[in-house]
């Protein structure tokens, strides 16, 4: 049954886009996400899904999309060049053949945020986007919110869609994303004009919302927890009642922690004692490789290059017996750990340069998205009072994959990737959409540049 919704659904949307083509933009998002072809067993499971989604996309486009307003925002140009500079660091990798198969689908996902600006003409398509994004995150996390609430769960067991542990569907990962697309949910329930702002829409948001903060505990993933609290302090930062939330907050932790299994809390408890724990002293030696490797290879060695290290690191684990502490020690020894940082991902793989593009594409939508939130705050037009909640939104979003970031190679995942295309649609449809105002008198300053929010 599963395969028949999963085929049936994708060929109504793809029937569709010859109707609408931008709803072949929204296919591929669906797609790249959820993976309907590694769900499924039947015809999808042969067929180039991904490749025909992606095709069409662009095709549909090219072919009948208008394109007499569109704009080339510099971080495309960052993303172009971070793009030549991977496929530079490909041809001449340490594993050429395990770099390939990671260039396969990198260069498709950085290709497509370089694209899917050039689409976002109006609000409208811009919402469409956020809004197929947030559905395709739902199915995945739905299902393990389920099973949490359940009983079910635990580290590398929560199963969900498909019983693998890759992209979206690894614990870690899905953890991160599933906290960073809380604000673009909240965004759509309050300014979203596709679906009603009704008691159905506020329910299923804070179902899902619920959902998405399960996933840290059925997956027991670390880095969602610390995503969740780090979201948290964000959400107070721009609230006009940040003691209620903080109550509130206070509150739903008191009740929910007596529920949280004890695996969970024994889990979360190696947070303050790296050295006792096996999986975060791996960590610690892969970086220090990592450090060690680019100062003799300062343009790094290409995808999966941590294949090559060679680990020798000390676990110390301390046990009270009455007054006294005994402390174990235990060389551990290891080859061919992944990075588990997205930052040392990108140093390893890229260097020096191929992190510093990285950390500029970020750092800028950051600024970008505060300076639309300062400009556009105290609007209060129709059609207005939706930008300044959506860049925060998109803000928190990047900020908390920041975050997420530090504990997981996520620096090509295409849901980061996504979200950057949309902050820059936004920011080129906001600059289009602003007409200056004429001049007052000659030589007079001209005043601030107001427009309408055109959908």
């Amino acid at each position: 049954m599963q395969n028949l919704v999963l085929t049936a659904f994708l060929g109504c949307m793809l029937a569709l886009g010859f109707k609408r083509p931008f709803i072949w933009v929204l296919c591929y998002l669906y797609i790249d996400i959820v993976a309907p072809q590694a769900v499924s067993w039947g015809f999808l499971a042969i067929v180039p899904t991904s490749l025909i989604g992606f095709a069409l996309a662009f095709g549909g486009w090219i072919l009948f999309d208008r394109k007499d307003d569109a704009r080339f925002h510099f971080r495309q140009a960052i993303l172009l060049f971070l793009l030549i500079y991977c496929g530079y660091t490909t041809l001449t990798a340490d594993f050429p053949v395990e770099a390939a198969g990671k260039w396969s689908w990198v260069w498709k996902a950085l290709v497509f945020a370089i694209f899917l600006p050039l689409t976002l003409r109006t609000r409208l398509r811009i919402e469409a986007v956020i809004l197929t994004m947030v559905l395709s995150v739902a199915t995945i996390v739905v299902g393990g919110g389920i099973k949490t609430a359940l009983g079910g769960g635990g580290y590398g067991v929560l199963r969900l869609l498909v019983d693998n542990n890759t992209g979206l569907y690894e614990g870690s990962i899905i953890s991160c994303f599933a906290i960073a697309v809380i604000p673009l949910i909240l965004w759509l329930v309050k300014h979203g004009t596709i679906f009603p702002d009704e008691w159905r829409t506020r329910a299923f948001a804070a179902a899902l919302i619920f959902a998405c903060t399960l996933m840290p505990i059925g997956t027991q993933a670390r880095t969602g927890l610390l995503c969740l609290g780090f979201l948290c302090a964000l959400i107070l930062r721009t609230t006009k009642r940040r003691f209620l939330y903080m109550g509130l907050m206070a509150v739903a932790v008191a009740i929910a922690v007596p529920f949280l299994p004890q695996s969970f809390t024994d889990r979360m408890s190696t947070i303050e004692n790296h050295k006792a724990d096996e999986s975060a002293s791996t960590r610690i030696a892969v970086w220090k490789w990592t450090l060690d490797y680019v100062k003799h290879n300062p343009v790094g060695g290409g995808f999966e290059v941590y294949l090559g290290n060679d680990l020798r690191y000390e676990t110390v684990e301390s046990e009270e017996a009455g007054s006294t502490t005994l402390v174990e020690t235990q060389t551990v020894t290891d080859h061919g750990r992944a990075f588990h940082s997205s930052y040392f991902e990108m140093l390893g793989e890229q260097g020096y340069l191929g992190l510093l593009l990285w950390l500029l594409l970020h750092a800028t939508g950051v600024l970008q998205m505060e300076l639309v939130r300062r400009r556009w705050k105290d609007r209060t037009g129709e059609d207005e009072r939706w930008v300044a909640p959506l860049a925060v939104a998109l803000q928190q979003a990047n900020l908390v994959y920041l975050l997420g970031a530090a504990f997981v190679g996520i620096a090509y995942q295409p849901l980061i990737l996504m979200i950057v295309g949309v902050q820059c649609g936004l920011w080129t449809y906001l600059r289009r959409i602003e007409t200056p105002a004429p001049r007052i008198a000659r030589g007079a300053r001209e005043m601030t540049p107001v427009g309408p929010a055109a959908t």
